[in-house]
């Protein structure tokens, strides 16, 4: 593939690139969504939902087949043992976010794992009992964070710490969070922040954020949902105490699919420390002994934070999507990335000029697939308008347009059109407002 910029106009410089992509044969592993007259969609929202390997729906069958023939003998003898389907999954998670297999688990949804995490890792007091988040932090993180607070009876008003960016700026500056922990670092208990932010689409500096939290005497942890499959990642390396992510955007294993959790190995031979215990979570070697081992041990590794037995129906899909990523390898598919959004602010920059903000930072190593558009005017009508042409994005309140080219399955071709269709919607919506049409 031609490597850098600069990137020319033309659908000829597109299909040039299609071309020489090492990765394009990728694209029909992937079963990808089609409009009502049969013509396939843009789809750029795997920041979202990814869209299904095909190899998941002969997974998943399989499963239902064991289950069918086997019942309760699946657990031993179906073709993928049911007792240890969790375990298929935790060396190519591992390497996937850069850790050591002991330290990942595939386990519940990203919200529940985060509880979990908190239980061992938040332990406040009077004196340092805050909580550091980014601004724009998702919802579900926040929410969770409050309610922590509340449970241990702080009031979340003066207990959550919002890092906001300088006025004018749309993302935070890497110093200036590093300046927040050395400031107020004795009031923080934890640091929690996205290793890719959902609104804004900046990555941030996992392992020097970690090392600034760590030396202000803070536990922290990272939320991966944006990052994960999406951009490179070296968890164990970065000495943070935990992280957690889900499977169903860049992962693509399916709506509501199972999460995964980190936690540092320095961690795991610590039976001692707070966590909810669970019949998944103790020695595989007595889980059997039910009622005869009545104290719950943990498993030294990061299953020891399991509850429940694995959901074999939600784990199936993920076992083909992350077969793809080792297959592919995130060195090759990063750099695809790169190249994908690069052409695309060139072409978002050619077809919508300053009526377009791109928020998400340009720098390389500050952003993954997604580029966040922040419109000046009528944003909710550019949206429809490109919804329409069978663009698929999606729209956050109040005014920003996300879109992300995937490199598993999406092409350059594809943002090409994006970028006819962006000027094209962008014309006629401009047009509309100023001859006052609603």
């Amino acid at each position: 593939m031609t490597a850098g910029p600069p990137f020319q106009p033309g659908e000829a410089f597109a299909r040039r690139l299609d071309a020489e992509d090492p990765l394009a044969g990728y694209r029909e592993r992937f079963a990808l969504p089609h409009g009502p007259g049969g013509a396939p969609l843009i789809y750029f929202c795997g920041n979202s939902l990814g869209v299904m390997p095909k190899a998941a729906r002969t997974l998943v069958e399989q499963e239902l087949d064991d289950w069918a023939a086997l019942a309760v003998d699946g657990h031993f003898k179906a073709a993928a043992p049911w007792y240890a389907y969790h375990e298929q999954l935790r060396d190519p998670a591992a390497r996937l976010v850069g850790a050591q297999g002991r330290e990942v688990v595939a386990m519940n949804g990203l919200t529940v794992n985060l509880h979990l995490m908190l239980v061992s890792f938040y332990r406040p007091t009077e004196a340092r009992h805050k909580i550091l988040i980014e601004d724009h932090s998702f919802s579900s993180d926040r929410y969770a964070m409050q309610s922590q607070l509340r449970w241990h009876g702080y009031d979340p008003a003066d207990g959550l710490l919002v890092a906001q960016p300088r006025r004018g700026e749309a993302t935070l500056r890497t110093e200036d969070l590093e300046a927040l922990l050395g400031e107020r670092g004795g009031e923080i208990a934890l640091v929690f922040l996205e290793g890719v932010n959902y609104f804004t689409g900046q990555r941030f500096d996992l392992a020097r954020l970690a090392d600034a939290a760590r030396r202000a005497g803070c536990a922290v942890g990272f939320d991966l949902a944006h990052a994960v499959g999406n951009v490179p990642l070296a968890l164990h390396d970065s000495n943070a105490d935990f992280a957690v992510w889900c499977s169903y955007k860049y992962l693509n294993a399916g709506p509501g699919a199972v999460g995964g959790c980190f936690v540092h190995e320095r961690h795991l031979g610590d039976a001692g420390r707070p966590r909810f215990g669970g019949w998944w979570g103790v020695d595989p070697a007595t889980r059997f002994e039910m009622h005869r081992v009545t104290d719950f041990a943990p498993a030294p590794s990061a299953d020891g934070w399991q509850l429940s037995n694995p959901p074999i129906l939600s784990m199936a899909p993920l076992r083909a999507s992350l077969a793809l990523f080792d297959e592919a390898g995130m060195d090759a598919l990063r750099r695809k990335s790169l190249r994908l959004t690069g052409y695309l602010r060139y072409l978002v920059e050619r077809a919508a000029g300053r009526r377009i903000e791109i928020l998400t930072p340009a720098e390389p190593e500050a952003h993954g697939c997604q580029l966040s558009l922040r419109v000046r005017d009528r944003p909710r009508e550019l949206f429809d308008a490109l919804g329409r042409a069978g663009v698929v994005a999606d729209f956050r309140q109040p005014d920003v347009i996300r879109v992300a080219p995937v490199p598993l399955y999406n092409t350059f071709g594809e943002l090409w059109r994006f970028g006819e269709i962006l000027a094209e919607a962008a014309g006629a919506t401009a047009a509309a407002e100023r001859q006052g049409r609603p």
